[in-house]
C-alpha cells in the first residue's frame, strides 16, 4: 500500500495565467485577451488562475496536501510559461518538480533548454514531436540529449493521440502529425544515450504495443500511467486499464512504471479519481503492495532524488 503523504506524481501541468494569456494572444480570433479568457472559462468550465504564480502554486500545494501527494512533476506547457513555473517551483521548496516543453525546431531552443536546466531550476524536458514535427530519434536531437544527460534531466516524449482542447477554444489550428508520434522513434535516441531516461506518457497514447516494444528494446525507457487513458477506445484489442498494467508489469516490470494523473486545471484540481482508478486497476492486475509502492513512490524518488 502507498505510504501516507509519499505519493509521487510524475505528470501534471501547472497551467499558469501566463499559459492561458499566451494562447489567447496567439489566437487568430479578433477578441482581446480578457474576452477570450472569459469565454474559455465559461465554455470549458474552468477557472483562469491568478496572475501571481505563487498564489497558483499555493493552490496546487493545498490540493497536494488534501490528496496526500508529497511531490509532483509540473510542466511548463509552453516555453513562455517557463518563468512562472520556475518561480512556483522555487516557492514550493522541492514539492513541485518543474519540467519545460521545448520546440527543437525553434532557432533558440537549445539556448533556452540550457538556461532552463542550468539557471532556472528545471529538472526535465518535455517534447511534443507530433506538434512540432521533428524526428525524436534523429541525430539533430543529440545536442538536446547531451544537455539533458549533463543535468540528469529525464526527457518526456509525448507519443500517440494529441488533443489540446484549449487551443481549439481560442481558434488555433491543429498541427498534430501522428507520423512523428510513434514510440518506436524513441529507440535510436535511447540506444545512443543509454544513461538518459526517456519517459513515454499515457502508455504510448494509442501506440501501446509500440511503447511496450520501446521498453523491451531499451532499459532506459519508462512509461507513465497518466490521464484517463481514453485512447483505449481506439485499441482493437479492447484493452482495459487492468490489462494494460498487467502487460506492462510482465514486459518491463514495476520499476519502469511512473504514476501520473495529468492534473491540470481548476476547479477540478488534483485528479484523485484517476489515482484511485489506477489503484483499483493495479489490484485487479495482481500487482503486489511492493510493486504499487514502486509505481506510486519509489520510482520517481529514484528518478528525481
Amino acid at each position: 500500500m502507498i505510504p501516507a503523504m509519499n505519493t509521487q506524481d510524475a505528470h501534471t501541468h501547472f497551467f499558469s495565467r501566463s499559459f492561458f494569456s499566451t494562447l489567447a494572444n496567439l489566437s487568430p480570433r479578433p477578441e482581446d485577451e480578457n474576452a477570450l479568457l472569459a469565454e474559455i472559462s465559461q465554455r470549458a468550465g474552468l477557472e483562469i488562475p491568478d496572475a501571481n504564480p505563487i498564489v497558483h502554486a499555493d493552490r496546487w500545494l493545498a490540493e497536494m496536501d488534501t490528496a496526500q501527494v508529497q511531490r509532483m512533476v509540473t510542466f511548463a506547457s509552453l516555453p513562455a510559461e517557463a518563468g512562472a513555473v520556475a518561480e512556483a517551483a522555487r516557492h514550493a521548496d522541492g514539492r513541485l518538480l518543474p519540467y519545460t516543453v521545448i520546440d527543437p525546431t525553434a532557432e533558440t531552443a537549445l539556448a533556452f533548454a540550457e538556461k532552463a536546466l542550468s539557471e532556472m531550476g528545471f529538472r526535465g524536458l518535455l517534447l511534443f514531436p507530433a506538434m512540432h514535427h521533428f524526428d525524436v530519434g534523429g541525430t539533430a536531437m543529440s545536442p538536446f540529449y547531451d544537455l539533458a544527460l549533463q543535468h540528469n534531466a529525464p526527457v518526456v516524449v509525448h507519443c500517440g493521440v494529441l488533443q489540446v482542447k484549449l487551443r481549439d477554444l481560442v481558434g488555433l489550428p491543429r498541427p498534430y502529425d501522428l507520423s512523428f508520434a510513434n514510440p518506436l522513434a524513441v529507440i535510436p535516441a535511447a540506444n545512443r544515450f543509454p544513461g538518459l531516461k526517456f519517459v513515454i506518457p499515457h502508455f504510448g497514447g494509442g501506440f501501446f504495443r509500440e511503447a511496450l516494444m520501446a521498453g523491451l528494446q531499451c532499459e532506459n525507457v519508462m512509461l507513465d500511467s497518466s490521464s484517463s487513458n481514453s485512447w483505449m477506445v481506439s485499441d482493437p484489442g479492447m484493452l482495459s486499464l487492468s490489462r494494460i498494467f498487467r502487460k506492462v508489469l510482465d514486459a518491463i516490470g514495476a520499476e519502469r512504471i511512473l504514476f501520473g494523473t495529468d492534473s491540470c486545471t481548476f476547479p477540478r484540481g488534483y485528479r484523485t479519481d484517476i489515482r484511485d482508478l489506477q489503484l483499483e486497476a493495479l489490484r485487479s492486475a495482481g500487482a503486489t503492495d511492493g510493486q504499487m509502492t514502486q509505481i506510486y513512490s519509489e520510482n520517481m524518488l529514484a528518478l528525481l532524488p
